[in-house]
């Protein structure tokens, strides 16, 4: 009888000493670059006495704001709308329409090098609104690949680390999961490309970073 309890109780301790013989860790990958797109979103508001008066006033705006970003280098197939609206204003107590407002907005992707003076072209245009930019790399597929790479590499010194502070042998990987994978601002860097005359856009650089947990074997 003691004899079959003392094997009932390896076995059931048999798991727990198997999730022992790994070592677990997290590896980060950061590749920092110089952005060479950014990302600006252009509005045009207008205001007229009739929904349709302001919807044509701020449609003719609109097409004058498209024509001086394509003016300046801006691909058509770069140029996406980002908002439409129409709306009616009304007096305090809500009983009188006042007038009607039109909103309409693009987001256009650019060179950060001619983006200062892009922003100018826009606004004489007409453009009254101005939000961004999204910065970013050309090739963001390899750089996310590299950051990739370098995740795991860290990831393998840290668990070398381990083995070594441990007093065990590393043996190879048994799983690899990816946690995230972004890009991020990073710090501001000398002004790209605006002349003195147009306003600065300041490209700094970019994070590439990914993020992975691995396991790995003790041997």
């Amino acid at each position: 009888m003691k004899r079959l309890l003392v094997v009932v109780a390896a076995l059931a301790f048999a798991p727990a000493a198997l999730a022992a013989k790994t070592i677990t860790v997290h590896g980060t990958g950061i590749i920092t670059t110089v952005p060479t797109k950014a990302v600006f979103t252009f509005g045009v508001s207008s205001v007229g006495a009739t929904a349709r008066a302001a919807l044509a006033s701020n449609s003719a705006l609109m097409n004058k704001v498209i024509a001086a970003l394509e003016s300046n280098g801006v691909k058509e197939a770069d140029i996406q709308t980002a908002q439409l609206s129409l709306q009616a204003n009304t007096s305090p107590n809500g009983s009188k329409i006042l007038n009607y407002t039109a909103s309409n907005s693009v987001s256009a992707e650019m060179p950060v090098a001619s983006a200062g003076a892009t922003i100018d072209a826009a606004v004489r245009a007409g453009a009254n609104q101005l939000s961004g930019p999204s910065l970013s790399s050309a090739d963001t597929t390899t750089l996310s690949r590299r950051a990739l790479k370098a995740a795991v590499a860290d990831a393998r010194a840290r668990a070398q680390a381990v083995a070594a502070a441990a007093g065990v042998r590393l043996g190879g990987v048994l799983s690899v999961s990816e946690q995230t994978n972004s890009v991020v601002p990073y710090a501001a860097g000398p002004l790209v490309g605006a002349k003195a005359a147009s306003t600065p856009v300041q490209g700094g650089t970019v994070q590439t970073e990914a993020d992975v947990t691995v396991v790995f074997a003790i041997a």
